[in-house]
């Protein structure tokens, strides 16, 4: 696929570099509890870049999440998840996402990338959807994209066991990742 084949089907693509806006951002995610129902949580404080290169699958991002900043709206619960039994807050204060590339597939993008999380780095990919570039009121250029991934979270060491009677976990190992993010062009 070449950039104009791609470009021709992004309308009002732009090439260039783009921070990530936390004001109208998202950076979320839900697991399974007690097998019955799900926790949605996101992180308050997080930061980033993006580079639309002038062909688009040679973009890039760089992202990093504050991980004490979580909120599932339990204090009580946001305590423990910061705590040695899941994130360990003290030791590992930031999660990391480095994009390695992006690729369609199947008439869609996936952005390939390496998330890093307590000391351990393994290959995340992300189901990418872009929403558009336009101007805002300020004279600037934003950009806004979905993004959606799974990952174990017992690949990245957070090992928290609470069995439950019936057999089943009170917390799954899956976790569903969901990202909003819009950005503006520097």
């Amino acid at each position: 696929m070449t950039a104009t084949s791609t470009q021709t089907r992004i309308p009002g693509y732009l090439a260039g570099t783009w921070t990530i806006d936390p004001v109208h951002s998202e950076v979320g995610f839900s697991v399974r509890h007690m097998m019955v129902s799900k926790v949605r949580g996101k992180f308050k404080t997080f930061s980033g870049e993006i580079v639309t290169a002038d062909d688009p699958l040679e973009s890039s991002v760089i992202a990093e999440v504050d991980l004490g900043s979580i909120d599932t709206g339990n204090e009580q619960r946001d305590a423990h998840i910061r705590s040695a039994d899941f994130f360990e807050v003290e030791t590992y204060p930031t999660m990391t996402y480095r994009s390695t590339g992006i690729r369609a597939e199947d008439g869609q993008y996936v952005l390939d990338g390496r998330l890093t999380l307590k000391g351990v780095t393994r290959n995340v990919p992300l189901a990418l959807e872009l929403n558009g570039f336009g101007p805002d009121p300020y004279g600037g250029q934003r950009v806004g994209f979905t993004a959606t991934g799974e990952i174990n979270r017992r690949d990245f060491n957070v090992n928290f066991e609470a069995p439950m009677a019936n057999g089943g976990a009170v917390v799954s190992d899956k976790i569903t990742l969901h990202l909003e993010v819009e950005a503006v062009k520097a």
